[in-house]
Formats: C-alpha cells, sequence, structure tokens
C-alpha cells in the first residue's frame, strides 16, 4: 500500500471499477424489473385473456345451445347440420370447454367469480339433460306429428331451456364483468412495469453521464489530448447530428466546452425520449423537430410515426368494419323470419352505424317478369315520395343500381332528389349511397342511405360487404317461407288423401246399402242444390285456401270467370292491409280448424274495387271430423247498409 498512488492509470482502473460496479447495479436492478414484467405478462397472456376468452365462448355457447335445440323442435326437415351440431355441442365442446373453464378456475382470486361460474356449469349441464330430452323425444317424423310429444318438447323449451338460459347469460355477465376488471388491472400493472422500466433505464443513463462527466472534470488536467479527442467529437454531435444548443453558459475551456456538448446530448436525447415515448403511448400528433438533416434517430422516429399512424388508422378502420360485420350478423341471425322486422333492424342500424341521417331498404317483389322494388323499411325517410309507389328497374337512381347490379354514390345532390328533414328545416343531403342487395348474381333489393358527411372509402365497401349478407338472408327467409307452406300443404293433403281413402272403403261397403236410397234423395238434394245456387252466391275452398269451384251468381259478382279464378288463393279478394294483419292468418286458421266464420268483410272485385260482403264461411267435414272443404255463402251489401 506504501508504493500505491492515485495516478491517472490508477483514476481510470477506479473510474472503470466505478462505472463497472454501476453497470452491474443497473444490470441487476434492470433484471429484477424484467422479471418482474415477464411475471405480469405471463399472468396476463396464461391466466387472464384465456380467462376471458374461456367466459365469452360459454356464453357464445349458451346462445347457440338454445337456438340449437329450439330449431331441433321447430324445424322438423330442415335441421339436419343443426341437429349434428347439437350433438356435437353436447358431447365434445361443452366437456372440453368446461374442462378448460375448470382449470383456469382454479387461480382465480374472487370468490363470487368462482360461485357463478359454478352455477353457470351446473345449469348448463341441467340444461343439456333437458336438451337430450327433447332430443329423445323428437327423433322421426311421427314423433313430430304426435301433437302430445311435440306440445311436451315445446312446453321444454318454454318452462325449462329459456329460463335457464337467461339465468346463466345473467351469471356469465357477472363473471365477465369480474374478468374484465381482473384483466384491466393485469394490463395496468404491465403499463405500469414498462413505465418504471424505461424511467429506471433514463434514470441510470443519466446517473452514469453525470459520472462520465465528472471523471472527465477531475482527469482533465492529466488526460489534456484524449479530452481533446472528446472535445471535437461532441462538438460534431452538437452541430446538428443530436440534440439543440439551449444556450447554457460555460467556462470557456475544454471542460466548458464538452460540458456544453454534452448538454446539448442530454437535452437532445430528452427530447427524443419524450417523442419515442408519445409515440408509444399513441400520441401520433404530438410536436418534434429533428436536430437537422443528418438528424438519423430524429428522423427515423418522424418516419416511425408516420407508419404507426397510418397503420393505426387502417387498424381503426379494419376494427369498424370487423365489428358491424359481427353487429349485422347478430341482427341477421336474429331476424330471418320476419321480413319486415328484419328490414326495420337493418336500416335503423345501418344509418346509425354509419353516423348517416336516413336510409332506405327496397326489396324486389311481385311475379316473374313484373317484378318491382318497394320500400319495406326506412329511418327518418320522407316516405311520401315512396309511399304505395312501384319502383321499377331503371326507374330513377335506385332502379338504375338494380338495372346496373352495381352501387351509385352520389355527392352532387339535386334539390329534388331527396332532402333531410328536422325540427328547424331540411336541407339536402351531402352524399347519397345506393348500394344493390346482390348475392350469386341476383339481386334481392336495394338500400339507399343519405348524410350530411362524405362515405369515406372503406364505408361503402362495409355498405357493399353488408348487403351481399342482407340479400342472402332476404333470400333464405323467403325459401323458408315457401318451404313452410309447401310443408303445410303436403301435410293437410296427406291428410285429406288419408281420410278419402278411409272415407272411400266405407262408402264402397255401404254404398250397395244406400244406392237406392240416394237415387231417391238425388232429385230432391239436386233441386235444393239448384235452389240455392241460383238464390245464394256462394263460392268453395279447399283447406289450403285455394278456390275450387264458384256459382254463377258469385262470379257475377267478382266479375271473374270460373277459369281465372280456379287454383286461385283467397287474398286475390282481400286488400294488402288486412294480408298483412294477424287477424287474418288467424281467420284461415280458425276455419282450417273448424270453425264456422260470420260477418261483414271488405272485398275487392277483378276491377279493384272495393264492395261489402256479408259472408258465411262454413267447413265441411267427412264422417271423421276432418275439413274437406270450405264454402262461402255470400250476400253483397250496398253502401249504405255497410
Amino acid at each position: 500500500m506504501k508504493n500505491f498512488r492515485f495516478t491517472i492509470k490508477n483514476k481510470i482502473y477506479g473510474g472503470f471499477m466505478l462505472m463497472i460496479i454501476i453497470f452491474i447495479a443497473n444490470g441487476i436492478f434492470s433484471y429484477f424489473n424484467v422479471q418482474n414484467n415477464n411475471s405480469i405478462v405471463k399472468n396476463a397472456s396464461e391466466i387472464q385473456r384465456p380467462s376471458s376468452k374461456a367466459i365469452n365462448e360459454l356464453s357464445s355457447m349458451v346462445t347457440r345451445s338454445k337456438m340449437l335445440i329450439t330449431n331441433w323442435v321447430y324445424l322438423q326437415g330442415n335441421n339436419e347440420s343443426d341437429k349434428v351440431e347439437l350433438k356435437d355441442l353436447i358431447e365434445a365442446g361443452y366437456p372440453e370447454l368446461k374442462r378448460n373453464i375448470e382449470e383456469l378456475k382454479v387461480v382465480w382470486e374472487s370468490d363470487s367469480q368462482k360461485v357463478a361460474m359454478d352455477t353457470v356449469l351446473a345449469t348448463f349441464d341441467r340444461l343439456i339433460e333437458v336438451e337430450k330430452g327433447v332430443m329423445s323425444q323428437l327423433v322421426t317424423f311421427e314423433n313430430y306429428e304426435d301433437p302430445f310429444t311435440k306440445l311436451m318438447a315445446e312446453d321444454a323449451i318454454t318452462s325449462e331451456v329459456l329460463p335457464m338460459v337467461t339465468f346463466m347469460n345473467d351469471q356469465l355477465n357477472v363473471a365477465e364483468s369480474i374478468q374484465d376488471g381482473v384483466t384491466n388491472k393485469a394490463d395496468d400493472d404491465q403499463l405500469a412495469a414498462a413505465v418504471s422500466m424505461k424511467l429506471t433505464t433514463l434514470v441510470s443513463g443519466i446517473v452514469m453521464v453525470v459520472f462520465g462527466l465528472l471523471a472527465a472534470f477531475f482527469m482533465a488536467q492529466s488526460i489534456v489530448n484524449p479530452i481533446n479527442y472528446i472535445k471535437e467529437v461532441v462538438l460534431k454531435m452538437g452541430t446538428g447530428e443530436l440534440p439543440q444548443d439551449e444556450d447554457r453558459r460555460f467556462n470557456n475551456d475544454e471542460i466548458g466546452e464538452m460540458a456544453e456538448a454534452m448538454d446539448k446530448l442530454i437535452v437532445g436525447l430528452r427530447s427524443t425520449t419524450l417523442f419515442a415515448e408519445n409515440i408509444g403511448k399513441g400520441i401520433y400528433d404530438a410536436e418534434f423537430d429533428p436536430l437537422s438533416e443528418k438528424d438519423v434517430l430524429g428522423n427515423a422516429l418522424i418516419e416511425m410515426r408516420a407508419n404507426l399512424k397510418n397503420v393505426a388508422s387502417e387498424d381503426e378502420k379494419r376494427n369498424w368494419a370487423t365489428e358491424g360485420l359481427a353487429k349485422f350478423g347478430d341482427i341477421l341471425r336474429s331476424n330471418n323470419s320476419d321480413l319486415v322486422k328484419l328490414t326495420d333492424e337493418i336500416v335503423r342500424n345501418l344509418v346509425k352505424y354509419l353516423n348517416a341521417n336516413q336510409g332506405g331498404l327496397f326489396v324486389i317483389d311481385g311475379d316473374e317478369g313484373e317484378e318491382f322494388l318497394e320500400l319495406k323499411a326506412c329511418y327518418a325517410w320522407d316516405k311520401k315520395k315512396y309511399l304505395d309507389q312501384k319502383i321499377y328497374k331503371g326507374d330513377g337512381l335506385v332502379g338504375q343500381s338494380w338495372q346496373e347490379m352495381d352501387s351509385i354514390y352520389l355527392t352532387d345532390v339535386p334539390n329534388d332528389y331527396i332532402s333531410i328533414t328536422s325540427g328547424l328545416g331540411d336541407a339536402n343531403p351531402t352524399g347519397v349511397l345506393i348500394v344493390p342487395l346482390k348475392v350469386n348474381d341476383e339481386i334481392f333489393g336495394v338500400v339507399e342511405i343519405a348524410s350530411f358527411n362524405d362515405f369515406e372509402d372503406y364505408e361503402k365497401e362495409f355498405v357493399e360487404k353488408i348487403a351481399e349478407s342482407i340479400a342472402s338472408t332476404i333470400s333464405t327467409v323467403r325459401v323458408n317461407a315457401r318451404t313452410q307452406i309447401l310443408l303445410e300443404d303436403s301435410q293437410q293433403m296427406t291428410e285429406q288423401m288419408r281420410a278419402q281413402e278411409e272415407e272411400m272403403r266405407q262408402n264402397m261397403e255401404e254404398l250397395q246399402a244406400t244406392q237406392e236410397e240416394m237415387q231417391r234423395e238425388g232429385l230432391s238434394m239436386e233441386g235444393f242444390l239448384t235452389a240455392v245456387n241460383q238464390s245464394v252466391a256462394n263460392i268453395e275452398y279447399n283447406v289450403s285456401g285455394e278456390i275450387i269451384m264458384a256459382n254463377n251468381k258469385y262470379l257475377t259478382m267478382v266479375g271473374y270467370s270460373m277459369d281465372e279464378l280456379l287454383g286461385k288463393p283467397h287474398r286475390i279478394f282481400v286488400g294488402k292491409e288486412e294480408l298483412a294483419t294477424d287477424d287474418y292468418r288467424i281467420f284461415w286458421q280458425d276455419l282450417t280448424g273448424g270453425m264456422t266464420k260470420t260477418g261483414i268483410y271488405e272485398r275487392y272485385n277483378k276491377s279493384g274495387e272495393k264492395m261489402m260482403f256479408e259472408t258465411t264461411y262454413s267447413p265441411i267435414k267427412d264422417t271423421d271430423g276432418n275439413i274437406l272443404k270450405i264454402i262461402a255463402f255470400t250476400n253483397q251489401l250496398q253502401n249504405n247498409e255497410a
């Protein structure tokens, strides 16, 4: 120790040793910070996010299970894929998801969340048992034809399945709310750890810079030449390649020049660090000026900001479109049995989602060769323009979009085309978007949206994608309606043929015994029917409501010939408003159920003139009580009588 002197070499060695110690301390501290951050990230990625995903999947599975078992009961012949899917859900999908949730539930901290999830799983197990019972009851065609079996299955849906699904959704909302809080806390912890790491790095860097300045100050007298070299390098960095000068004053010597250059470096690094932090937080509008054209780091950060801003904008557009597709997918799936409700939900939600002001949805109607567009639903729309109006192919912009099978975007809107009206007045929209509802090169309708704002390209592309889904759903609704009608007709015809076969068998046995009696009564009955036909207008329908016979007195009143009416439905005499009501549907249900109907009805003749009839509808039954046909005895009322 006697020969030890605090020489320049020792100062350098001592300085390097101290720097190494600082680096080691910083490394140890950084290591523990990284380990803590990794633990937080692992907790979020392996527990919290999978838990949120599992809860969402279970919620979706509950809803899907309800829909599939409902289809099992109410859609007899058009749900084989749904049946397979329901069996897969019960046998594979749910057990696997349940095992996953049980594993995740072990590490959940909230007892109320565990209780809610245990309740949901127990309820789901009971729901599956109920569904299995319904599935075992409705297996064959005869099961569906058995009224008691069908009634028991429908009662299970109403009294057990739906309440349990509602209860499970409530419990899942509780579990999801708790899980969202835990997940958000994990995200906050992760962000806090990242900020702590960044702050630690910055502080350690500043400490090392300050230590370097102090070491340089104490060693300046003995290592002037290295300091001059460092001075030249720092002066180059201070000319524009790194941070700006803050006009701080130092002594006019080498140490002062080095300190001034280092101050510029620190200030510049701070400015650059703050700018990088703003970019990391998603603040892309923060002001930042590079030191010069040669400021590589500053220019690279500016370019990175521009790229990230473009990526964020594109992600926002994609997320907006993805959320919209999911939203409207739910609307289409939940309203695929009622065209009026479907179109109303679509227009209302589409206008709101686009932040537009008005919207209308037109659907193709009419027979082949005489098709036209009819306004089915609208939102904040001046319906007087389209009320009871048929738009044919090529008429106006809507008809032109139909004819060209392509979208039309109008920005220079004529004053007399359409106006957006409010309590303070009305004005022309800035943009009008007209999109055909097209799928597989077939048009099912047209949607028209008006707004005070211009539609962006991604918004137009979104509407065109939605239009394809809407067209597909409208097609499905119509196919389902036609299928249901054909199915009902087929069932009625089958029952009628069975009844007629049995009646013929009995009639053959009784024919010989009753033939003479029939001959005696034939003349009397013929005279009675002739008198009825000559004095009372009457018409006959089959159980499907199709005309099978009308006497001359009835034909004279309505202005049709028998050839024109044969096979036509009863609704040929009924107005559109009455056809759209539930009363008209119940009217025919009562008749086909054997109930006699008497009243004053509003009907239309061949010329479209309204007439008032006092009519009695009488179902004609066979010996087994089956409805063979329906006879209507009609008396026309004068205007003053109506």
